[in-house]
């Protein structure tokens, strides 16, 4: 009996089946600088920028963790698409770039062809949002590596800036106002002490009072985009530093962007922490040291602001509900 590539794990007519169905979504994405259909073995994007006096591009790449264990237990995953491509536009945005295209990379045990089409949904369903086109991608069906029902998912994202308008925190001097934006919950960060504290205790589909709502609609709360509301202020120059809070908490990921002299003063009361960190906090006997240092806290997108600009900066974010987070001081 001779052996084929569907005996040893891949089904090549499942992933076949899975590009046509993404089709239609990724179409939906494409932009006026995209010169290529999916299919191709790379996509083509024109580099031409007339609206820009010297373009800079921005590149990013990164997953959602174990965020798609919590979309797994749930049978949930469309989300965890659109997480990815939100998370990486928050990365280059706060460079001040925004977003052209972006590529995915969909790597599973035993391709199951709806699982790849919801991720991909999501996927293109943010890239629309956010002004980007899902530019290509890979499906990469590998038995040996993942158990079936496993998957992982990364992106690589491009943006571009004004050399002018880059974000970098070279301006950022003591006195400096943190103005917070709030996150939906765990964003993409800490699943894994997550699911450590809950899942022993709850089922995905348990109903929560605190939280008004299930424990996996809790966790599974798409990862805020704040592009639409911070790149104004970034083409106005009001933002002299922006951080995103992803793995490292508040400190670790807003320290990247200080130069040698400065710290933060925190004032870890100034916002209401959403219910679903003290849930995790509770039930998994976690201290407040660690939940410091392993989650966002509810606060999304840090913006960075010279103090004379800090009521400007609120009031134009009044619809994203800003808060004052601290202050930039000398260490």
């Amino acid at each position: 009996m001779s052996l084929n590539y569907r005996d040893a794990g891949v089904d090549i007519a499942a992933g076949e089946a899975l590009v046509n169905s993404i089709k239609p979504f990724v179409k939906a994405t494409r932009t006026p600088g995209v010169l290529s259909d999916i299919g191709l073995f790379g996509g083509f994007f024109d580099a031409r920028f007339p609206d820009y006096e010297h373009p800079v591009l921005v590149a990013s790449t990164d997953g959602v963790g174990t965020k798609l264990k919590v979309a797994s237990m749930a049978d949930k995953h469309d989300s965890v698409g659109q997480c990815l491509v939100n998370h990486c536009v928050n990365d280059i945005l706060a460079c001040g770039a925004k977003p052209l295209f972006f590529l995915d990379y969909f790597a599973t045990g035993r391709l199951a062809v709806h699982v790849g089409r919801d991720v991909v949904s999501g996927m293109a369903k943010a890239c629309t949002e956010n002004g980007a086109a899902l530019l290509g991608g890979e499906t990469a069906e590998m038995p040996s590596m993942y158990a079936d029902g496993d998957y992982d998912v990364a992106g690589t994202i491009v943006g571009v800036v004004e050399k002018s308008h880059i974000v970098n925190g070279e301006r950022i001097q003591p006195g400096h106002v943190l103005i917070g934006l709030p996150s939906t919950g765990l964003h993409t960060n800490g699943y894994s002490l997550a699911r450590a504290a809950l899942f022993p205790k709850y089922a995905i589909d348990a109903h929560l009072d605190e939280l008004g709502t299930t424990l996996g609609d809790a966790l599974l709360a798409v990862h805020t985009s704040y592009l639409h509301s911070l790149h104004p202020l970034i083409a106005d120059g009001l933002l002299d530093g922006l951080s995103h809070i992803t793995g490292g908490g508040i400190v670790g990921n807003t320290s990247r962007i200080l130069r040698e002299g400065l710290t933060l003063d925190i004032d870890w009361r100034s916002w209401a922490v959403p219910p679903i960190f003290d849930v995790i906090q509770r039930e998994g006997n976690v201290t407040e040291a660690e939940m410091r240092h392993v989650f966002n806290l509810g606060v999304g997108m840090i913006c960075i602001v010279h103090e004379s600009r800090a009521e400007e900066v609120l009031q134009r974010l009044a619809n994203d509900k800003p808060f004052y987070v601290g202050r930039v001081i000398s260490s």
